[in-house]
């Protein structure tokens, strides 16, 4: 597909609205006034683009500015906006996964378009000729100009567009390749502009002059990348198209014959997709973990939602209920302007679900109810604010745990040749059942503070008891203690000169029960020890 007047197409959905091709008057005029884009060339005004007012008017591309405002003193110049065009470019791309997610972004020598892979999706438009109409009247009414040719190689489909006549560059039959582009001049063939002048001044101006030219002296003068761009085209070579986005394992989509605007019928449309999709799931035994869904207005613009799950997910009910909470967390309500006329939800990620042991009374896995509320958090307040303990190989107390997200996991995707998940890779994250153990075994205080504080501790030396310490300014007696517990330094991670811990258990007189600890041995690591408040026991 070749968008010819991208940029002032651009600066006319600007001025006029988005319906400005069909508009009757322009200012009391009747046709669209001629309109040029200027960019800077060595140091000269140029016309980088113009629309067909301006060039039915005798104007070119790359004329200077001087020389066209001779022409046509009613010139309307805007300055060119390189990062805006690949803006619009890239929402048209967006816009087209309508039609194919294969799809990539094509701005050779300058000129933009879009390269679609509809293989297997013409079908769902009532075949290709019909797909090419739909995409042309949704592209005319959004206010650009495209010329899109079909044709089974990519370098076919990329010169019909651009140098064919746009009355019959429609479809390229397979095998037709050779008779349609023989007429077509060189820069068809996506060659370099150096390469093609060089042909020219030896009388080769069209493709079909090259073809049966030997391939040996032609090779030697010209490049191989000239025989390789026309076997590409004629089908000698094979061509992939690199898409711009990583096409999803799994997808479903609805198309509506009357748009759809309201969020119950979007959330029921959620439900209905993820029951289609979730038959292909069990086939390959595995689950969702990153589910986007798609919105395509009618208008162009196209809205895209994403939930990531805590554990493999393919049940509709839990994934509609996530796209709810997340439809809810939006700061503002989806904008559906005249409706949706397609919905796709796509399987963005996956991993291997296995079977879960089930509850003998409830007879629902064990592990629903709490997968379902890590699911919900994280989709109302967002994947990285849910979190859980995890224990870290580490004996210093305020390094052996930590927190991280219980949805951020390692995601695993499946083997694009194969289809077969890759082993997964061991966790060091602490179960919910672990972490209750462990709690349950008080050895360490409840309350660990995040950073050990200092006090003032009275006690005998060099390694007695503590007797009394102030902390916070006030003032604690102690009734009883509770050891030395010593632990040592992790003299690889802090150094050798790290000091030694002794830690006690101490309650007050009050009832009230602390963890201290004394930083560095007497006389061997320290003249004068230190003394640190670390928890807090229940």
């Amino acid at each position: 597909m070749a968008l010819p007047d991208l940029a002032t197409d651009r600066i006319s959905r600007q001025l006029w609205g988005r319906s400005w091709r069909f508009k009757q008057h322009w200012n009391g005029q009747a046709e669209c006034p001629p309109l040029g884009v200027i960019a800077s060339v060595k140091n000269a005004l140029r016309l980088s683009a113009l629309n067909l007012a301006a060039r039915k008017a005798g104007l070119y591309k790359h004329q200077t500015l001087a020389d066209a405002r001779a022409i046509l003193p009613a010139l309307e110049c805007h300055q060119a906006d390189a990062a805006a065009d690949a803006a619009l470019l890239d929402a048209l791309a967006d816009w087209c996964e309508r039609y194919t997610p294969l799809l990539a972004v094509d701005t050779i020598h300058g000129l933009s378009g879009l390269m679609l892979d509809i293989t297997g999706c013409a079908h769902l438009f009532n075949g290709e000729e019909a797909l090419r109409l739909d995409m042309i009247s949704r592209l005319t009414a959004q206010g650009f100009a495209a010329n899109i040719a079909i044709a089974s190689t990519p370098g076919a489909a990329w010169g019909m567009a651009r140098y064919g006549d746009p009355a019959t560059c429609r479809l390229i039959a397979p095998g037709a390749e050779r008779e349609r582009l023989a007429p077509l001049p060189l820069e068809a063939l996506r060659t370099e502009p150096s390469t093609v002048e060089e042909l020219k001044r030896v009388g080769l101006k069209t493709i079909g002059c090259i073809m049966d030219l030997p391939r040996g002296p032609l090779s030697l003068r010209f490049g191989r990348t000239l025989l390789r761009r026309l076997d590409q085209a004629l089908a000698r070579e094979e061509e992939t198209i690199s898409p711009r986005i990583a096409v999803a394992e799994l997808a479903a989509e609805r198309q509506f014959v009357e748009p759809v605007s309201l969020q119950d019928d979007i959330s029921r449309t959620i439900l209905s997709l993820a029951g289609n999709l979730k038959p292909a799931l069990e086939k390959r035994a595995i689950g969702a973990r990153v589910l986007v869904l798609k919105l395509f207005r009618v208008d162009g613009e196209r809205r895209m939602l994403s939930v990531v799950t805590a554990n493999p997910e393919r049940e509709p009910a839990h994934i509609g209920q996530l796209f709810q909470d997340r439809l809810a967390s939006l700061h503002s309500p989806l904008d559906a302007g005249f409706g949706y006329d397609l919905i796709r939800l796509e399987v963005a990620a996956a991993e291997p679900m296995v079977q879960q042991q089930a509850d003998f009374v409830a007879r629902v896995p064990v592990e629903d109810g709490y997968n379902a509320l890590i699911n919900r958090l994280g989709a109302r307040l967002g994947t990285d604010r849910v979190q859980h303990f995890a224990v870290n190989d580490s004996h210093i107390p305020e390094r052996s745990f930590g927190t991280v997200s219980s949805i951020h996991k390692p995601i695993i995707r499946p083997n694009s040749k194969t289809g077969r998940m890759p082993p997964q890779d061991a966790l060091s994250f602490a179960e919910p059942s672990q972490m209750q153990a462990l709690d349950m075994q008080l050895t360490r205080p409840v309350l660990l503070l995040n950073r050990p504080e200092p006090v003032e501790v009275m006690a005998e030396i060099p390694e007695g008891l503590p007797q009394r310490f102030r902390w916070r300014r006030v003032l604690y007696e102690v009734a009883a203690s509770e050891g030395p517990e010593r632990i040592a330094c992790e003299w690889w991670r802090d150094g050798r000169q790290a000091l030694t811990r002794d830690y006690f258990k101490t309650e007050d007189r009050d009832g009230r029960r602390f963890w201290l600890f004394r930083q560095g041995l007497y006389q061997r690591e320290s003249g004068r020890p230190h003394w640190y408040m670390h928890g807090l026991f229940p």
